[in-house]
């Protein structure tokens, strides 16, 4: 069971307040120039991976055959960005100036990867407040594990892994009739807010009433392969958003008071940074929720000189991570601690 009365004296780098101030200034503008590209780069290879689709015959497929894969793996790896990440940045007002746009772009978004944003509404903002506390905080609960030995975890990476679709459809069909499965998740949506279930429960029907009346207009009019464009298009090669993810908290120490020892910050190339809304930046993120993603590179300027040096690339993020996992099948009481300035 969760607990709710989480008071925790969080600890937060000093800022000077006209500096935050600045900082946490929205804009439209920043707003249409991440949210236009994100979903345009996403239709665009899909369009692309139709087209070659189209296309393909017994003349040219030694040469479009490539291009489609390549095309569906690019289409792909863009998917899983427009799930909970995406969502997460407009769930937090914080993408657009005018609210609006955020509330919109946010059930646009949710619809295309068929995410729980409901749930995720009212369970994210108490990862923010107790994030990695056990007694408070389901959504990430420490230590987390991963294991690259098994084959369906590289399907669902590099290709498509059917059950992890079958599951999804498996979930809203269960969420449609009124159930919803796990201890957090019957928490933050308790059975007693008749309300909020009702909305949940409509979700649930909206994404299989249109997702399914799509997919049957794809099949009818002979285009079904925009099913696997539009309809599976956020569930395959899941591998960037996965090394993007992973890292937030992955080997820090759970129940700190301190997001500098629970929470992970690591600095990538402008693509990856794009489509990850730039939550590479994640401790400067849940010491200051309130700035927008934008703006996460001029919040870590501000707060460097107090928080731990930051790996560089994916690369180095990983080779860090896959030593901690190594030293921890080694000696199960290992812990991680980051190398803090006020701490050396």
């Amino acid at each position: 069971m969760f607990s709710k009365d989480a008071n925790i004296d969080w600890y937060r780098t000093p800022i000077d307040r006209d500096d935050l101030t600045l900082l946490m200034q929205r804009s439209d503008l920043r707003g249409w120039l991440q949210t236009l590209p994100h979903l345009g780069a996403w239709f665009i290879s899909g369009w692309l991976a139709y087209l070659a689709f189209d296309a393909l015959g017994t003349d040219n497929w030694m040469w479009l055959l490539p291009l489609l894969i390549l095309a569906l793996f690019v289409h792909g790896t863009i998917g899983p960005f427009l799930g909970l990440v995406a969502i997460h940045e407009l769930q937090h007002r914080t993408v657009f100036k005018t609210r609006v746009l955020n509330e919109i772009f946010e059930v646009l978004y949710a619809f295309l990867s068929w995410s729980d944003f409901i749930w995720y509404k009212y369970s994210h903002p108490l990862h923010h407040k107790a994030t990695c506390h056990h007694a408070y905080d389901g959504e990430v609960y420490l230590p987390q594990k991963f294991n690259f030995s098994r084959w369906r975890v590289w399907l669902a990476l590099l290709a498509w892994n059917p059950l992890t679709t079958l599951a999804l459809i498996v979930k809203w069909w269960r969420v449609a009739n009124g159930h919803v499965d796990g201890a957090w998740n019957q928490y933050v949506l308790p059975s007693d807010n008749t309300r909020l279930r009702l909305r949940y429960k409509r979700w649930a029907r909206t994404l299989l009433l249109g997702h399914g009346l799509l997919a049957c207009c794809f099949i009818v009019s002979g285009h079904w392969f925009l099913m696997v464009i539009f309809t599976i298009g956020t569930q395959y090669c899941a591998w960037l958003g996965f090394l993007c993810g992973l890292p937030q908290h992955y080997g820090m120490q759970p129940n700190s008071p301190d997001f500098r020892y629970n929470t992970r910050t690591f600095t990538c190339a402008w693509l990856p940074a794009f489509l990850y809304w730039n939550m590479q930046y994640h401790v400067e993120h849940h010491m200051y929720p309130a700035v927008p993603f934008f703006n996460l590179p001029k919040l870590r300027e501000k707060l460097a000189h107090d928080l731990p040096p930051a790996p560089h690339g994916l690369r180095a993020t990983w080779k860090e991570m896959i030593e901690i996992k190594r030293r921890l099948a080694a000696d199960k009481g290992y812990q991680f601690i980051p190398v803090v300035p006020d701490k050396q």
